[in-house]
This record gives C-alpha cells, sequence and structure tokens, in this order.
C-alpha cells in the first residue's frame, strides 16, 4: 500500500516538472489535430491541407500530433493563416479563369445541316448531352443521342442555351449543284433543236396558319386541267393548272412530313416561289426562314397577301415589314412583286396565276427540257399504297417517263415504271418535262428528294445495291413538336410507341395504320420509328417517357433485351400487321375515360327524421314519382337546389325490409351521407352505369 503511495506521489511530481519546464498546460504528449486547428482558428482539412508547405508533412490523414510539433505549428499560426487566405485567393482566380474560359469555349452562334444527331448538336454547343435531351423532352420532343432532329428542333434547343443556330447550306447546295450539274450535263450533250419549253415549277411557302393550304385548294378548284374527272381524286404532291393555255405545276409543300426538308427540295427542284403572307399578321419567323430558302436558291418570288377579306387586314403593313427586309413593293418603286389575294373569298386568284405566267415569261430561257432526251427527275412523294404497294410521285425534269422504264435512284434499281397515273389518278402513257406523276410498279420506296433517272439496261450489281442498301436505312425520327391544333385540345391522351420494323414498305404501312386510329380521347403518338432490331436506346427512350415497344418481324438484341428485363420493360413483336393493331386498339380503349350514363329512377318526399348520426341518416318518406329501390343513388334537394347526395342502403315498409317501394307508398330508408336531410326535402334517386367506350 506504502508502495503504491509513493509511484503516485513520483508520478505527480513528474507531471508538474514538465508542466513548469515547457510553460503549457494543455499538451500531454499528443493533441488531437482538431483541437489544434481550433486554437489556430481553422478547420481540420485546411490545417492538414497546408501544413506540407511549412515542412510538417504528418499526412492528410492525421488525427494526432505530437507535443513538439503541436508547438511548432502554433508558433508559425499567423504565417499559416496567411497562406491559406493567400491560396484561396489564387484558387478563387482561377476558377475565374477557367469559367471565362469555359464560356469562350461555348459558341454564342454556330452552323448545323437541315438535320443533325443530338449528340453532334450536343458537341457543336459545347453542352452535355443530357442536358440537350431534357430540353428536347422539355419541348415536346423525345429522341436519343444517335437519333436525328430537323433544323427547327435544333434551333428551339439552342435557344434555351442562348445558342443562336444558321442553317449551314454546305450539303444543301453540294446536292442543288449535283442535279443542276447532271440537268445542265445532260442538257449540254443533247441537240438545241429538240428543245423546248416546259411549264413554270411553282413552289408555295410562308409561315403556318398564312393560307398556303387554303391557296392552293382555292387554285385546285377553280383552275385544275381536266376537271371533268370531278376534281382531285388523289393527292400526290403535286398537280397542274392551265391559265392563258399554259401550264404551271404547283408543289405542294404543307402536307408532307420533314417539312424543313421537303421547303427546302422544293425551293431545289421550282423555278418560281410564291411567298403567302397574312394580310392580318405579316411577316413572321417562319416568313423569314422561306425567304432564306428561296434566297439561297436564286428563285423569282412574288409575295401572295392573304386573308385580304378580314376585318383587321393591313397590306400597307405588310409592304412596310418586307422593305424593312430590302424587299420593296412595286408599286413603292421596288422590284418585289406583291398580289393581294383571299383563299378563302376565291378573290385575287387569277391575278395570282397570271403574275406566275409573266414571271415565267421572263425566265423563258431557263424554262427548256428536252422531251426526247434522257429521263431524270425528282422524287416528291413517296407512301405505301394497300392496293398498289411502293408508290412515288416523280417531278420530270428532263425527257420523257414511259410505261415500262427502269428506274434507277442512287444507281440502285428500284423496279419498272408498270403505271403512271396523274394528279386525278387516271392513267396515262407518258409523261413530259415539269409534269408531276404517280409511279406504280416500284420495289421499294424511295425517300423524298431522290434524284431518279431511266436507264435502259439493268445491271445485275445495280438490282443488288439497291435491296442491300434499303435494309439497312439509318433510323429515321419522328419529330412530336405539337401543332396548334393539338395544343388547343386538351385531355387528349397519347400512347407513346416506339416502332421497329424489318422493311421500309412494312415501317409505313404499320406508322399510317396507327396514325388513322381514331379517337377524340386517346392518340397513338410515335415518338420514334426505325428500321433494325431494338436496341438499348429504345428501351432508355421507354423508361423516359413510358413508350411502349413494338416490334414487327425484329429481335431486340441481347444487351437491348437485358436492359428491358432490368427496366421492367414490355418488348412486344408481332408477325402479323393486324395483330399488332388489334392490340395497340385495346390499349388505347383501356385509356379511354368510362362513360357514365345516369338513369332516373324515382321520386320521394321527405315527412319524418327518425335518427341522425355522423354519416347516415333513417327518415320517413313517400314515393311521389317513379320506383324506389335499395343500392341506388339519392340526390337531395331543398326549395328545387340540390345540397348534398348520398346512397339508400336501406329501405323498408312498416317493419319488413323491402327491395323497392313505388308511387304513393310510404318507406322508410337509411340514407348514407351527409346527414343534412329536413322535412319537406325531395329525394331522387337514380343509378348509374358504367359503359366501356370502344374505338
Amino acid at each position: 500500500m506504502a508502495s503504491l503511495s509513493f509511484y503516485s506521489l513520483t508520478f505527480t511530481i513528474f507531471i508538474s516538472i514538465i508542466r513548469a519546464k515547457d510553460d503549457i498546460s494543455l499538451f500531454f504528449i499528443f493533441m488531437n489535430v482538431s483541437e489544434l486547428a481550433r486554437k489556430l482558428k481553422l478547420n481540420s482539412a485546411e490545417l492538414l491541407e497546408i501544413l506540407p508547405e511549412f515542412g510538417f508533412d504528418i499526412g492528410k490523414r492525421a488525427i494526432k500530433v505530437d507535443d513538439r510539433l503541436a508547438r511548432k505549428i502554433l508558433d508559425l499560426g499567423e504565417k499559416i493563416k496567411e497562406k491559406i487566405e493567400l491560396n484561396k485567393v489564387a484558387i478563387k482566380s482561377e476558377l475565374t479563369k477557367s469559367t471565362e474560359r469555359i464560356e469562350e469555349r461555348e459558341p454564342k452562334e454556330i452552323k448545323i445541316p437541315a438535320v443533325i444527331t443530338v449528340k453532334d448538336l450536343s458537341q457543336l454547343m459545347n453542352k452535355p448531352i443530357n442536358e440537350v435531351i431534357k430540353q428536347l423532352m422539355k419541348n415536346g420532343v423525345m429522341a436519343s443521342l444517335n437519333e436525328r432532329i430537323d433544323f427547327d428542333t435544333a434551333s428551339i434547343v439552342a435557344d434555351e442555351f442562348g445558342i443562336k443556330v444558321i442553317l449551314s447550306e454546305d450539303e444543301e447546295i453540294a446536292e442543288v449543284e449535283n442535279l443542276d450539274k447532271r440537268i445542265k450535263r445532260i442538257l449540254e450533250t443533247e441537240e438545241r433543236k429538240n428543245f423546248k419549253e416546259r411549264p413554270p415549277v411553282v413552289v408555295v411557302m410562308g409561315h403556318v396558319d398564312h393560307g398556303k393550304t387554303k391557296l392552293l385548294d382555292a387554285i385546285r378548284k377553280t383552275n385544275v386541267i381536266d376537271t371533268e374527272a370531278g376534281g382531285i381524286t388523289q393527292h400526290i404532291g403535286a398537280y397542274q393548272v392551265k391559265k392563258q393555255d399554259k401550264l404551271i405545276t404547283f408543289i405542294d409543300t404543307p402536307g408532307h412530313e420533314a417539312f424543313t426538308a421537303m421547303r427546302s427540295r422544293g425551293a431545289r427542284v421550282a423555278d418560281i416561289a410564291i411567298l403567302v403572307v397574312a394580310a392580318n399578321d405579316s411577316v413572321k419567323p417562319q416568313t423569314i426562314e422561306a425567304i432564306k430558302i428561296i434566297q439561297q436558291s436564286k428563285l423569282p418570288m412574288i409575295v401572295a397577301i392573304n386573308k385580304i377579306d378580314l376585318p383587321d387586314a393591313n397590306i400597307e403593313r405588310v409592304k412596310q415589314d418586307l422593305s424593312k427586309m430590302n424587299f420593296i413593293p412595286e408599286d413603292w418603286g421596288g422590284k418585289t412583286i406583291c398580289v393581294p389575294i383571299s383563299a378563302k373569298q376565291n378573290m385575287g386568284i387569277d391575278d395570282l396565276l397570271t403574275t406566275v405566267i409573266l414571271v415565267a415569261e421572263m425566265q423563258k430561257e431557263k424554262l427548256i427540257a428536252n422531251p426526247a432526251g434522257k429521263v431524270i427527275g425528282t422524287i416528291i412523294e413517296s407512301h405505301i399504297d394497300k392496293g398498289e404497294g411502293p408508290v412515288a410521285t416523280f417531278l420530270i425534269h428532263n425527257g420523257t417517263l414511259k410505261i415500262g422504264d427502269n428506274i434507277v435512284i442512287n444507281d440502285a434499281f428500284y423496279g419498272k415504271a408498270r403505271a403512271l397515273k396523274d394528279f386525278n389518278n387516271k392513267d396515262i402513257k407518258d409523261v413530259l418535262p415539269s409534269t408531276p406523276v404517280k409511279v406504280v410498279g416500284l420495289k421499294f420506296l424511295p425517300k423524298v428528294g431522290d434524284i431518279a433517272e431511266v436507264i435502259e439496261k439493268i445491271e445485275r450489281k445495280q438490282r443488288k445495291v439497291s435491296a442491300h442498301d434499303l435494309m439497312k436505312e439509318k433510323t429515321i425520327v419522328k419529330k412530336t413538336v405539337k401543332s396548334k391544333e393539338e395544343e388547343e385540345k386538351e385531355g387528349v391522351k397519347k400512347l407513346n410507341i416506339i416502332l421497329r420494323a424489318d422493311v421500309l414498305g412494312s415501317l409505313e404501312v404499320i406508322s399510317e395504320s396507327l396514325e388513322k386510329i381514331e379517337s377524340q380521347e386517346v392518340k397513338a403518338a410515335i415518338i420514334s420509328k426505325g428500321l433494325g432490331n431494338v436496341n438499348e436506346a429504345d428501351v432508355d427512350l421507354a423508361t423516359n417517357t413510358g413508350a411502349i415497344i413494338l416490334g414487327f418481324h425484329v429481335k431486340a438484341t441481347p444487351a437491348a433485351a437485358e436492359l428491358a428485363r432490368d427496366k421492367n420493360i414490355n418488348i412486344n413483336f408481332y408477325d402479323v400487321i393486324y395483330k399488332l393493331l388489334e392490340d395497340i386498339k385495346i390499349q388505347m380503349t383501356e385509356m379511354l375515360s368510362p362513360e357514365i350514363v345516369r338513369t332516373d329512377l324515382g321520386k320521394l318526399k321527405v315527412l319524418a327524421i327518425f335518427r341522425t348520426e355522423s354519416k347516415s341518416m333513417i327518415v320517413g318518406a313517400k314515393v311521389l314519382e317513379g320506383k324506389i329501390a335499395k343500392g341506388v343513388k339519392a340526390d337531395i334537394l331543398r326549395k328545387g337546389e340540390q345540397i348534398g347526395q348520398g346512397e339508400i342502403s336501406e329501405l323498408k315498409i312498416g317493419k319488413e325490409v323491402v327491395t323497392d317501394a313505388v308511387v304513393g307508398q310510404d318507406c322508410g330508408l337509411n340514407f348514407i351521407g351527409k346527414p343534412i336531410i329536413e322535412v319537406n326535402d325531395i329525394i331522387n334517386v337514380y343509378k348509374e352505369d358504367v359503359l366501356r367506350k370502344k374505338i
């Protein structure tokens, strides 16, 4: 016991000596880094980060430090804090410079082609791909990184990031020059004596809702040649009219897919452009865009000032807005031809056609072709017809297309012209330059804008090329930007669909059939479609949009199948088109809201209140009309106004429980609902039947 006290005393003295010698009261062998940092008014991370710069390499994960190092660190406390502050300033400066460098890398303006992949757009804008896809979805466009979007959609997305986009015409101009050179080469090799005047080809452009379609309809109804056929029986994307014994060919661009590409292509094959501008709305963004396309194609332009019959029409305002763009109207001393019209009231249509003839007369040296020469034309419309198979509308530039001619597109054999039909769907034997014609007999569906030629002998290589190339057709992206009419509709549900098929013909047939499934409440929306097997991008898109995946005569890649299992996404495969359509109709039917049919049964007058509870009442009443039954719904009326509703759960006459009561009988009833019934209230009873709607 004594020895223990001795050791305790010795230890106490030792501690006292150490404290006195070093003149510190907080340290004993080691000190926590956190405590040391608090003494210096720093955080531990900052302290551990800066210590190596002062020769104290204790590690960035140190928890404790010995007393000698702690004293040295405390002695350098002020210098350590100054150094940390200097480092913070340097880092802040570097971040500012880095941000400035990033901003410098972020373009304020980019050039893109008419069609661009989402991935390429994100790289040009120097923006993360997920942010670009997010903006696309925000604007109603569902597309994965490798899918293509058109110029209009890309412009909307870029604008969200404050970036201006300009249409790069390099590819477009190359195609124009290619077509022009080919036609020029053909004409140069043929004898001038065979050249003859051909009809002008006119394209109509302008802002949406300014009346392009109504103008074309007005021209068709009043001027279409061969009206004995009873008007146009089939729309083929182009038609001809006659004015002053001269033919004019119109390209009908508004109703086609890939509208932007159609307008560019329409301008490429046209000779004259009509720009439609509404007198009550004047120049709009799409008007400016159309003007750019017309200028790039170097077409003479006629401005049709439409809707002059409206009370708020202002023709002078339109001319003023055009003047600001250096398009001075003729009556203002300029060269821009303006023709006031009303497509709806059929006003000024003849004047417009007369103007087209006058402009064509000024271009007559260019409006020539050799009907006896090599046949070359452009595809301006193509689709699958259930009875005729793949059909396409050709606009012939040179030569005369005849029945039996071999059609070659991009060095690929597409088939023979088994039948030729004009815009009235009448059979014809041959087609002259500047004439639109529907060609039947193609083995494959050409793309809009393709250049078609006729050759006498088909090589075996050309037969193989067509089938091989078409089977490798790239994915087609469907833009899902809502139209104005769709935006005005409220409550329209959409069944999003991702469609994959083995060949283009099947893809088009299924797409057209799905779009024809009509319902006011539900719409089949194809957000993506293409050829080939279902891939991972399809599954990702289905996950993000809630879409269903349909595959026709295709399979899923192993990676896509595994991802679909992980994401719990169903992929539906079909071999028969009608089965696919039936399943879609069933799913759309299930999305329809049920129709509630109400049948009034009878009317009672409340005579007495027997019991009132929190959610029910027992009352006595007399049947005034009809027949009352238990389990029916009830409306409570007081002085002719409905004050509540509920359900009759039980019915008694006297003490006997009954299933119904008729006119003149007194009965007691158990009312389930808010207890607000009073004597003399009227109870209307009715039943509701739920009917499932069908598509």
